[in-house]
């Protein structure tokens, strides 16, 4: 009996559709790690479904992706916020009684997300779209006699649409200039985490090795996530103190205490980001130059 082989686009479609396969599940039932690897599962097909699955079918699944991002997304909030107040309060900076009201409030209301999550992922039989997600990827093989060959219009395109990218990161970048404003730095935020599952996409593609422009993507997208975690944190605790619960005069002088040591770690991390745009630039510039057209001697093409 001969064994099938496996193209690159059906690998790449195949990984991503088992991680969400594997998640799911549990993230319904309300596990703080499957969440997270579900959400991100979303996110990565989202990003290599365009290129492996064209028209009405493709932006089919890229819709079905998308509600369960957004599904996914205020349970993961609200767990990386627990998180948050756990390591504060084994570090004794903060106030514990504080801490505690703050997360008594939060778990309230991952409750009730939670619930509206559930009654989201229950209408999706994870397994039926995992399948339909590597039948489409490979009924779209272009070399059905080569299964295993790569598709240089493929690997163009994904080249293309990381360029697009990075010039959308690299807009970001300068919109946010070096100083501290939250809402451009959650823009570029985005556009980094778009940029890397891009060049995933395309590196496994292309069967390129070439991995330091993902790390230092995941970098900043690590430090600007935290940042960004304590910014909502920030509005939580503002929420909280302004609401008809809102806790004691002391607690709430103490949750002022909180808010000032989130926003220390805030402009800390904001240092560090600054730090880093010129790497961030120099990925941007490289993965430009990737997606130029290039002459038959290997030269990139002059524009007309």
């Amino acid at each position: 009996m001969t064994r099938r082989t496996t193209s690159p686009a059906e690998i790449v479609i195949r990984q991503r559709a088992l991680a969400l396969e594997r998640s799911l599940p549990g993230a319904q039932k309300g596990e703080v790690a499957r969440v997270h690897e579900a959400r991100v599962a979303t996110r990565r097909l989202r990003e290599a479904v365009p290129l492996i699955v064209s028209g009405a079918r493709g932006r089919k699944f890229e819709r079905r992706m998308r509600r369960l991002t957004r599904a996914l997304g205020p349970v993961r909030e609200l767990d990386v916020a627990l998180q948050t107040l756990d390591e504060l309060s084994t570090g004794g900076a903060v106030p514990a009684a504080s801490i505690a009201r703050l997360k008594q409030e939060i778990r309230l209301e991952r409750e009730r997300v939670h619930a509206h999550m559930q009654s989201e992922v229950s209408h999706v039989d994870v397994e039926r779209l995992s399948r339909k997600l590597v039948a489409a990827a490979r009924k779209h093989q272009p070399h059905p006699a080569r299964p295993r060959a790569r598709d240089p219009k493929r690997i163009a395109r994904a080249r293309i649409r990381s360029a697009r990218r990075a010039a959308r990161l690299r807009g970001a970048i300068e919109n946010a200039g070096a100083i501290y404003l939250p809402d451009r730095l959650h823009e570029v935020r985005v556009a980094v985490k778009k940029l890397r599952y891009a060049l995933e996409v395309s590196r496994e593609l292309s069967g390129s090795r070439a991995v330091a422009q993902i790390r230092t993507l995941k970098q900043v997208q690590d430090l600007l996530g935290r940042m960004h975690d304590l910014e909502v944190l920030i509005l939580r605790v503002r929420g909280l103190q302004g609401s008809p619960q809102a806790p004691t005069l002391r607690i709430s002088a103490n949750l002022d205490h909180l808010v000032r040591h989130l926003e220390t770690e805030c402009r800390q991390i904001h240092g560090r980001y600054v730090t880093m745009r010129r790497k961030l630039l120099a990925v941007c510039d490289t993965t430009e130059k990737a997606a130029a057209p290039h002459d038959s001697t290997g030269a990139s093409a002059s524009a007309a």
